[in-house]
Order: C-alpha cells, then structure tokens, then sequence
C-alpha cells in the first residue's frame, strides 16, 4: 500500500538550486518512493534568525511511498546526512546546507517522538503554504483546514519565485 505525502526542501548554504535538486533526485532514488511533482523554487528570508543568515530557497515535493511516517522521516534524514548535513550539535535556526521536512501524510495525523505530522507550523509559513499549494491547489491540512485558507492568514509577501541569483 503507498501513500502521498508532501516534503518541504529548504537550503541556504552552498549551491542551494544544485542541492534541492541533489535531494529530488535522491528522494526519487531510494526505494519506496516516487516523486511525482516539484514546486518551483521560492526565494525566503531566513526566519526565526537574525537577518546575517544567506536567503532560503524553498520548495515542495509531492511523492508516493511505501514507507510509514517515521520510516520516510529516517529516509529524509538520511538523505540530508548524504548531502552534507549532520544535525548532531546543530543550533535550532542554523543556516543549513539541506533541509527535508515531512508536511503532510495523507489524510493522517501523528505525534510521536520524532514525527509530527502534518508539520506543527505548516499552517504558519508562507515558504512552505506557497509551494505546496502551487501542486495541490485543494490541499486539506488535517486538524488546520484548507491550505489556501492558512496561506490567506498568513499573507503572500516574503516567499518570492526563484529565477534566477540576485545580482
């Protein structure tokens, strides 16, 4: 039985584009997973951190897996200790090479150690409402509502459309 799901990618260190494509890829690679759709890629502030850290760029993968919530977690953090990111002495808000996010499984909703989903503060960041709604127009996030919704609350003025490096 397989499941759709939503991953946040996120980096602002190093070649950001290069590194959330690394992961798409790595992502579509591992057994137990298809990618099946990929935002664009959105430019964001740092948030929760002084303004010192590099820009974001942020996008949203929608899959299908074969993998339970906390096996694809495990597989997401794999993935990031592949492409350079060792979470270990990490300081919370600290620029990073990589970062992989479980938004949504399904319809579920989990809280265990480790896993939390649909992601605790997806309905509160536009960096991650704007992509996911760019592939799901429709998208319910369990316990929240609609996305468009939450998005609508949130506003749409710091996540801007990736084209190409600021000058």
């Amino acid at each position: 039985m397989s499941e759709l799901a939503y991953v946040g990618l996120g980096a602002n260190l190093g070649d950001r584009a290069v590194t959330l494509a690394d992961a798409v890829g790595a992502l579509n690679a591992t057994a137990g997973i298809s990618v099946l759709d990929v935002s664009m890629l959105y430019r964001t502030r740092p948030f929760q951190v002084e303004a010192t850290q590099p820009e974001f760029l942020n996008a949203v993968a929608c899959i299908r897996t074969a993998h339970p919530p906390q096996a694809l977690v495990e597989e997401l953090l794999r993935i990031e200790r592949e492409l350079g990111r060792h979470r270990r002495g990490e300081e919370r808000w600290a620029a990073r090479i990589i970062d992989l996010d479980l938004l949504l499984y399904g319809a579920l909703s989990v809280d265990e150690a480790g896993c939390r989903v649909p992601h605790p503060r997806l309905h509160e960041r536009e960096f991650a409402l704007r992509p996911l709604l760019e592939i799901a127009p429709d998208i319910e996030i369990p316990g929240i509502g609609s996305a468009a919704e939450a998005l609508a609350r949130v506003g749409t003025s710091s996540a801007i459309p990736f084209e190409c490096e600021p000058a």
